[in-house]
């Protein structure tokens, strides 16, 4: 009886006291109380026991409870808790040198919290840069609709996601968006191929329209995740660079999510024949187990800033932003992937996942099933020859009715009006062969229902 009052506690004391995260309230649905995690499992407050299919929020790519991330964490904050990076330590000096390894590149590693701040970095960069290197006139970022970049004001700009800036605006100025390249949505009578290349020509354009002496940056994921896992052409991706590189502009890569072995490589550009100019990371750089992120910038362009004249340096700082201990942990946390080869991993499980689940298409709602490496977007329709998205009913339905089963999945919530239709996968990296067993198994079982 305790036990029941002190469950029945919690959900009460979190309804008092905590407001959650993009999630409507409920008095019915209560959040779940998380309690532990191993692998790739997670236990609530009640003692049921999930598959997290989402590794939190495409984060946890070591999968739970590993204790040696936990050490590495501990020993560091034993020696030294702190150290503000106005200054330096060497657990931030080896992981920037790791970092440029995985990298294969010669770059230059800014330290921050989130992959929103990662982001507001690199746009406050990119404009200081073009500024000391002559072209004031460049401050305008070109990112595309659908993408997700952050929730700060200039991460949210940059966002092309309309719900998620829906009564907060007006944001910040000088952010434009182009449409991305949706395969799916493609239209008839043009290859993919042909498809991807109008899709840069309307981005060219936009630059050229804009005047391109005002254009400082193009912000992009390699494939756009948290909006609906849109995976483009190569050739849509390397002809961005061409035109990023003939107009002077600066292309930084969004890898806050396809990082760290998402997408079946150790970067998700890296699917890709491109050198960008500054790239972003988050999440899978720690597994989430202490906030870290990485502003990466070319080193020549991180040249400009030390030519000595007054406020050329960058003037950013960020208090807890290359934290010693989340820096130690990031490198335990690579150590632990390249050990268990959780790149290669990702890929070869992601490749089974999509074969095994390529028979839900026979299901009349589902219009479409694309990955790449362990994400995987499954979008659902009312109608197959329409393509009409299917309701928020629907998909609603199919969510719970995993987690009924014990599976957590997600969607590309608060996105686009109409268009939030897509369920989500993305396990952690570590998962067992057994673990991706029960994700096909329930979602087989859950279609066939459904």
């Amino acid at each position: 009886m305790e036990s029941v009052k002190k469950k029945q506690s919690l959900i009460e004391r979190d309804r008092q006291n905590v407001w959650h995260h993009i999630s409507p309230y409920s008095e019915k649905n209560p959040p779940m109380i998380v309690e532990e995690g191993k692998g790739s499992w997670i236990t609530d407050h009640q003692g049921n026991r999930y598959l997290d299919g989402m590794s939190g929020l495409y984060c946890v790519n070591v999968g739970y409870g590993r204790g040696e991330l936990a050490e590495a964490a501990y020993e560091q904050m034993k020696k030294m808790c702190y150290v503000p990076m106005t200054q330096s330590h060497e657990p931030a000096i080896e992981l920037a040198e790791k970092v440029n390894e995985i990298l294969g590149g010669d770059y230059v590693i800014f330290y921050s919290n989130s992959g929103s701040d990662a982001n507001e970095v690199a746009f406050k960069m990119a404009r200081q840069y073009h500024q000391q290197n002559g072209e004031a006139s460049r401050y305008k970022v070109i990112s595309r609709y659908r993408a997700y970049h952050g929730s700060s004001m200039g991460a949210l700009s940059a966002t092309g996601q309309a719900l998620r800036k829906y009564k907060y605006e007006p944001l910040s100025s000088g952010f434009l968006h182009v449409a991305s390249p949706d395969n799916y949505r493609k239209p008839e009578g043009m290859t993919i191929e042909e498809y991807n290349l109008q899709r840069t020509k309307e981005l060219e354009d936009t630059i050229i329209w804009q005047q391109k002496e005002s254009i400082a940056a193009v912000i992009m994921e390699p494939l756009i995740t948290g909006g609906g896992v849109l995976i483009p052409h190569p050739v849509y991706v390397e002809k961005v660079q061409e035109i990023c590189n003939r107009h002077g502009v600066l292309l930084i890569i969004d890898e806050v999510i396809c990082g760290f072995g998402r997408t079946g490589k150790s970067f998700g550009h890296k699917h890709f024949n491109v050198n960008p100019d500054i790239i972003t990371m988050a999440k899978g750089l720690t597994s989430a187990y202490l906030p870290l992120s990485v502003t990466a910038v070319r080193k020549d362009i991180y040249e400009t800033f030390k030519d000595g004249e007054d406020n050329s340096h960058f003037r950013h700082v960020n208090t807890f932003g290359g934290n010693p201990a989340a820096c130690a942990l990031a490198l335990k946390n690579i150590e632990i992937m390249e050990r268990e080869n959780l790149f290669e991993r990702s890929a070869e499980l992601g490749e089974r996942l999509l074969n095994e689940l390529d028979e839900l298409r026979k299901h009349p709602n589902v219009g479409d099933i694309r990955g790449l490496g362990l994400i995987v977007g499954i979008e659902m329709v009312e109608d197959k020859i329409t393509k009409e998205p299917a309701s928020k009913e629907l998909v609603g339905k199919l969510i719970a009715a995993c987690k009924n089963n014990g599976l957590i999945i997600g969607k590309n919530g608060d996105t686009v009006a109409g268009y939030n239709n897509i369920l989500a996968l993305s396990p952690p990296l570590s998962s067992t062969d057994e673990d991706i067993d029960f994700i096909i198994g329930v979602l087989k079982k859950v279609f066939n229902e459904n």
